[in-house]
């Protein structure tokens, strides 16, 4: 059973150790727990439907609530808050393309908007309910989740939309395959929203981010149906599959998918390794992207997010041993950085790709910890999320931002999104506590992913506000420091405000012309990705 509002199962908790616990009211002071608004409550403050009655649409209050929002910070803010103000007027339910169709052409003839939803896992307002006097059918995709065809012989599989990420790797290890995958929100994240957003797994550098898995599909919009054929390669003009990643159901709905999978690895290992400064590791993890080796995941952390990931691990024995073994090593606890490399593949071509990085990243001082914090860090990687509901319950609201630059801005943008974010609550008189990694490597550059701290306020009013300037701060400092406004979550309407700074009057007006062409009346997820 899903929590209705927070993060994840609702039978799964994740405590706090208490170096965890004293490290945040260290910086930032004790939390600011608040009472949550109950369910029955924002249930009685759902309007009545203005659509009309059909077989494939309920009108359920609390399927309308749970597809009134995403997993952003303001959604969490309205549903703990009691604020939330717009709702989906019904929810419907089609099982094949048809139903799908009609949907769309029912919409129309009722003057609808339509938000086509998939997990409901979106950070930054994709399924936003906008204001106004036209009704609003959040479109589920929810039952279209089976697997259509797998070719072993091409490397293709192609799925319903709807299909989780834990759904579609099941199907796909029967038969001896993977797509590799793997967001944070894999467990309830769809086939259609990686798609729609342009998702990155975390271990993209082998398997490719979904830009390089997506393969084709088809797209029901209102002006009529789009078949993307899997080509593996085509010079017939621009490639038509561009326009529908990371186009956020602005034109139309994906029913179909096709990926590239791949057969299962022979070894999936992930090694952990401590430098003594972010400058050697950095250039460490440079050399290696640029070098060409075969790595599946690079992940850097730098000092104030490695010493906070320690304090959140607990095992404090094993800690401690942890960090005598590193100061022997040369390596001091107030300037670690944490470096989890990965590699995948069969043997053959594991070892030698491990070889050669060990010997770059020893090169620069790094300290083999072995596969232990690689296991820790597996183990874990989807449990992460549900920290946020520990830190709320607790008096603490989480955020997190990314972007990406090239290498040679990488040092100067995490310091200016840092010290913006930082500087954010100073009209509020109240502290922040931020860190950052590196999250994906690529030979020209790095995503920056910051993760964001602070307290609650006394009303959800005034913690939207200040969520809002933490949020407008380091969104102008990536700006600033030539970062793009997205590197994996896509734009929703929390990055909107800052589309026209990364893509030019030129290249938001063609976005439009898009949208306009497939969307004349403006019907589908209107408000995001470009005003």
């Amino acid at each position: 059973m899903l929590r209705w509002n927070g993060w994840g199962d609702e039978a799964i908790h994740l405590k706090l150790p208490e170096p965890g616990r004293d490290l945040l009211i260290r910086m930032l002071g004790i939390g600011n727990a608040r009472p949550d608004a109950s369910l029955n409550n924002l249930l009685k403050c759902i309007p009545d439907s203005r659509l009309f009655r059909h077989p494939l649409t309920t009108f359920d209050p609390r399927e309308r609530l749970d597809h009134a929002h995403g997993q952003s910070l303001p959604d969490w803010i309205d549903l703990r808050g009691g604020s939330l103000k717009t709702f989906p007027d019904g929810v419907a339910y089609p099982e094949s393309f048809e139903q799908v169709t009609d949907l769309i052409q029912l919409a129309k003839k009722q003057d609808a908007v339509v938000i086509p939803s998939g997990g409901g896992t979106s950070v930054v307002g994709h399924l936003e309910v906008p204001e106004g006097d036209r009704p609003v059918l959040s479109l589920s995709l929810k039952r279209l989740n089976r697997l259509v065809d797998l070719n072993p012989d091409n490397l293709l599989a192609t799925f319903e939309s709807g299909i989780l990420g834990s759904q579609l790797e099941a199907r796909l290890k029967v038969k001896g395959f993977t797509l590799g995958h793997y967001p944070q929100s894999f467990e309830y994240s769809t086939l259609g929203g990686w798609v729609a957003t342009r998702s990155s797994g975390q271990q993209s550098s082998h398997y490719g981010r979904i830009e390089q898995l997506y393969a084709g599909g088809e797209l029901v919009t209102p002006v009529g149906k789009l078949n993307l054929p899997p080509f593996p390669a085509s010079a017939a003009g621009p490639d038509l599959r561009q326009m529908v990643l990371g186009s956020e159901g602005r034109l139309g709905v994906l029913t179909r998918v096709t990926v590239r999978i791949s057969p299962i690895p022979e070894r999936d290992d992930i090694y952990g390794i401590f430098f003594p400064s972010w400058d050697h590791a950095v250039i460490a993890v440079r050399t290696i992207a640029g070098a060409g080796i075969p790595y599946s995941m690079i992940r850097l952390s730098n000092p104030v997010e490695t010493r906070t990931g320690l304090a959140m691990a607990g095992h404090s024995k094993k800690m401690g041993l942890l960090s005598r073994y590193l100061r022997i090593r040369g390596v001091a606890e107030d300037s670690a950085c944490l470096c989890l490399i990965g590699f995948t593949g069969s043997k053959r071509q594991v070892r030698p790709a491990r070889r050669e990085a060990v010997a770059v990243l020893q090169r620069y001082k790094g300290v083999s910890a072995g596969k232990a914090p690689g296991a820790a860090w597996k183990k874990n990687r989807f449990r992460a999320p549900y920290l946020r509901n520990t830190l709320w319950n607790i008096g603490y609201a989480v955020d997190t931002l990314e972007t990406a630059v090239t290498w040679d801005k990488v040092d100067t943008a995490m310091e200016t999104i840092e010290q913006a974010v930082e500087e954010s609550l100073v009209p509020w008189n109240e502290k922040i506590y931020c860190f950052s990694h590196l999250s994906h490597v690529y030979p020209s550059g790095s995503s920056i992913y910051t993760t964001v701290v602070f307290r609650l306020a006394n009303t959800p009013e005034e913690t939207l506000a200040r969520w809002q300037a933490i949020k407008e701060a380091a969104s102008r400092a990536i700006i600033r420091a030539g970062g793009t406004i997205s590197h994996q979550h896509g734009i929703g309407v929390d990055h909107l405000p800052y589309m026209a700074d990364e893509k030019g009057s030129a290249g938001t007006g063609a976005l439009k012309q898009l949208c306009a062409y497939f969307d004349p009346e403006n019907r589908m997820n209107p408000g995001k990705l470009v005003m």
